[in-house]
């Protein structure tokens, strides 16, 4: 457990050293010196120095790396800036971590039996262009190489459907929009198809992605208009959706929706989504005076006694102090969302979307950073289109494991011995 801690924090560490590189060089004192910024701070600077081996002024390195031979995100975001200047002179080996930077065609693959002898076997015309038809010399099949197959459009359409949609559009103003500037004629219904379609993959994509956060949680629930339901009677057609939020990083771990149940159960359902996202038990949960949150807590993380784990706090009468502002303002940004829809049905799917575009593409005013950003994992270049590239790559190797045969005991006792 302790080896497998290490490698989380090594790769979050290389994720915070290319995003530290991004904004900028690092400043060269000599040849053995090196002045880096702090990835949020820029009045920080922090010195690395390079001998017989790396060291780091910054306190990650003194606390927990120094001694223990690990590198903090400013020794390794020196060691990646050494590459690339020396790019010419990079082993095949290291080419994997230049990625980043310069990203290699990859190879043409059949899709059904991955061989490489693949040849142009004639095009099929589209509305928005031509598409290469491809025939696979092994398995014998025609096929098209596209990320997304079977549609009209193609990703980056996708990638702008999404983006339309969740900061406000409807469907139908999404496909006049397609009409006006690409002259493409895709319904309403595909477009929502897509919408509901992808929003599930990137969804679960993301829940693989951990921030790995230990701070103060903020916990709260909200009604959503739903179209079913009897309409003449009140909260008869809203649906309960409850959300739980970094304060610090504004990053959203969970968001469920329970129906029309509003109990401990909804509760304790949340606050293990979250620590499942997570991966780390907070420090602090922040709630209103619903008390269903105290014992969904202490269902979730065994927050009793002497095993009491995580400070359970309520606003009520305590306002002046703590509030639940972080969270409460993500309601009023939800709400304006489904304010255009006038009730959905598909209510589980939509918040899952929702939680992808708060998390990875909408960036705050004031500091220009996604939640993600600020928790190490954010996305860079055209963040749509990375974040359902990633997706899709996620779902091709889920297929793969999934089609990989099962070992047998005896083969699994053979791999632990060696």
């Amino acid at each position: 457990m302790e080896t497998q801690t290490i490698k989380q924090f090594s790769t979050t560490r290389e994720q915070k050293a290319k995003q530290i590189l991004e904004k900028g060089n690092p400043e060269i004192l000599d040849e053995n010196t090196y002045i880096v910024p702090s990835q949020f701070d820029s009045s920080k600077k922090y010195e690395v120095t390079h001998l017989d081996s790396y060291s780091c002024s910054c306190p990650d390195f003194e606390k927990r790396c120094k001694g223990k031979g690990l590198y903090c995100k400013h020794i390794k975001a020196i060691i990646l800036f050494q590459k690339i200047k020396s790019k010419y002179e990079v082993k095949p080996e290291v080419e994997e971590e230049l990625e980043f930077i310069i990203q290699e065609p990859k190879k043409d693959l059949c899709p059904h039996c991955q061989s490489e002898k693949i040849i142009k076997r004639g095009v099929r015309k589209t509305q928005l262009k031509e598409k290469q038809i491809y025939c696979c010399k092994e398995c014998k099949k025609r096929f098209v190489l596209e990320p997304i197959k079977n549609i009209k459009g193609n990703e980056k359409m996708v990638c702008l459907a999404m983006d339309c949609y969740y900061k406000g559009l409807s469907y139908r103003d999404i496909s006049d929009q397609f009409k006006q500037f690409y002259n493409l004629k895709i319904s309403h219904v595909a477009i929502r198809n897509w919408i509901l379609k992808f929003s599930k993959v990137m969804e679960k994509y993301s829940k693989t992605i951990q921030p790995n956060i230990k701070g103060v949680w903020n916990a709260d629930e909200t009604l959503i208009l739903t179209k079913r339901g009897n309409k003449k009677k009140d909260n008869k057609n809203f649906d309960y959706v409850w959300n739980v939020m970094d304060n610090k990083t504004k990053f959203l771990l969970a968001s469920i929706n329970s129906g029309r149940s509003r109990k401990s159960k909804d509760a304790q359902k949340v606050f293990t989504e979250a620590y499942k996202q997570n991966g780390k038990i907070p420090f602090q949960i922040i709630v209103d005076g619903y008390r269903g949150y105290k014992d969904g807590c202490r269902k979730t993380f065994r927050n009793w006694g002497r095993e009491r784990k995580v400070k359970f706090t309520s606003i009520i009468g305590r306002r002046k102090e703590v509030n639940n502002n972080a969270i409460e303002s993500h309601h009023s940004q939800q709400k304006e969302f489904h304010k255009v829809r006038q009730g959905v049905t598909e209510t589980q799917t939509y918040q899952d979307g929702f939680k992808v575009f708060h998390n990875f593409i909408r960036k705050n005013v004031r500091e220009g950073l996604t939640p993600a950003d600020k928790c190490g994992i954010g996305l860079n270049g055209n963040r749509w289109n990375n974040m359902l590239m990633n997706s899709l790559n996620n779902v091709q190797i889920t297929k793969v494991e999934e089609k990989a045969p099962r070992l047998t005991e005896e083969q699994k006792i053979m791999i632990n011995h060696e």
